[in-house]
């Protein structure tokens, strides 16, 4: 007897949960301070921001924190930094770059240029973006569409925007995301986003899409959860906003000669390709750089430091970055973006190392600094500036300089 009230009772309470409107959950330990926030910081914002409280009153009301998200630190952003990497742009690079994803995408990737063919063409002639770095970008934020973005944008933004890492940042994403509702691209319901915010088919924060997304199917909405053309433009818009230079591609895979240092590296160390090639440098595939590129600027990339490829970088390599703030994110896309046209891998190899956390990372990052070098910021990533720094360390010590962890 006593079972069967207890799955009657189960029963009752699920259909009871299941009349709860969309985006609210069983009452928390901060639902009653998140309520608040809504009511006293986000509301406020988002009224001078122009979002009608018709619409604040539609989007907010019932809605509750989902403290399930990764990297939540507590109310108000108080708390312990997160020390574990959600994200696969802050692992080991030799973990990233696997081939099996690589031959996958770059099949269908083929396939989506010819039928696209068209549009990237025109795409190209207004935003001077190559048609196959748009298409690398769309593979690599959601798998060419086929992704599954499943959260509620707004739901997630607020959440963050009380008791995540940046909480500042996400105020200003959750006002934009209302915005965008606002404004009428996009349903609430319709509005999907990763568990971080961003939103739809090309991953743009909601302040991104504000800025940078484009109706380019001519529906009269800017839809980059449903229409291909609309995210493939959208995301050529981004980039040429960002700075791309025409005619130049983002990079060459090179052999950096041990004379040629790896704390060379970094956009802030360019100097014209040629004077590269003279100190030593060359192409990895045997081939020499393109006579046009010669007396053009390129700096030195080494990811995994003298752990992996290196490269020669253009500034494209870095608007890419603009896109995500990671070298091996970015190097992912040219590389694909290659692999289109030659499904070759990188020449040289990806020598094993250890993953590492953002807290053992930003703690080397204070000890560098307390030393007098220039990490770039105790952020726990493991950029250009931090790489080098570790090899400056690597030589003062008397060692050859690897410029990498370990």
């Amino acid at each position: 007897m006593p079972s069967r009230l207890a799955a009657q009772f189960q029963v009752l309470f699920l259909a009871l949960i299941a009349m709860l409107p969309a985006g609210t959950a069983m009452a928390g330990p901060h639902d009653a301070t998140f309520k608040s926030f809504l009511e006293d910081t986000v509301t406020p914002a988002a009224r001078k921001a122009g979002v009608s409280g018709a619409t604040l009153q539609r989007e907010l009301k019932g809605l509750s924190p989902d403290t399930s998200l990764p990297g939540l630190v507590g109310p108000g952003g108080k708390g312990a930094p997160p020390k574990i990497n959600f994200q696969a742009e802050f692992r080991a690079p030799a973990n990233y770059f696997k081939e099996s994803a690589f031959n996958a995408l770059a099949a269908s990737g083929r396939r989506l240029i010819q039928k696209h063919e068209r549009t990237l063409a025109a795409l190209e002639k207004q935003y001077g973006v190559p048609g196959r770095i748009v298409v690398a970008i769309w593979a690599r934020e959601s798998g060419y569409g086929g992704a599954k973005i499943p959260h509620d944008a707004i739901r997630v933004l607020a959440t963050r925007a009380f008791m995540g890492e940046r909480p500042d940042y996400f105020l200003g994403e959750l006002v934009a995301a209302l915005q965008i509702l606002e404004r009428g691209d996009i349903s609430r319901s319709g509005m999907k986003s990763s568990w971080g915010g961003a939103l739809g088919q090309p991953q743009f924060m909601p302040s991104s899409f504000l800025k940078y997304a484009v109706d380019f199917d001519g529906d009269g909405h800017r839809n980059i959860w449903g229409s291909e053309a609309d995210t493939l433009a959208s995301i050529a818009h981004y980039l040429s906003a960002h700075g791309w230079v025409r005619g130049r591609d983002w990079g060459y895979e090179a052999v950096i000669p041990d004379n040629v240092s790896c704390t060379r590296e970094g956009p802030d160390m360019r100097q014209p390709v040629a004077k590269w090639v003279a100190e030593g440098v060359t192409r990895a595939n045997g081939k020499t750089f393109p006579d046009f590129e010669l007396s053009r600027p390129g700096n030195i990339l080494m990811p995994a430091g003298r752990y992996g490829p290196a490269f020669i970088a253009t500034e494209n390599f870095y608007v890419i970055k603009e896109y995500n703030e990671s070298d091996v994110y970015a190097l992912f896309i040219g590389h694909l973006a290659d692999r289109y046209g030659s499904n070759a891998g990188f020449l040289a190899p990806w020598k094993p190392t250890r993953d590492t956390t953002r807290g053992a990372v930003r703690t080397l990052q204070q000890a560098l600094e307390a030393k007098g070098y220039d990490v770039g910021g105790t952020d726990g990533l493991i950029g250009y500036k931090t790489r080098r720094s570790i090899g400056k360390d690597q030589e003062a010590g008397g060692y050859f300089a690897t410029c990498w962890v370990g």
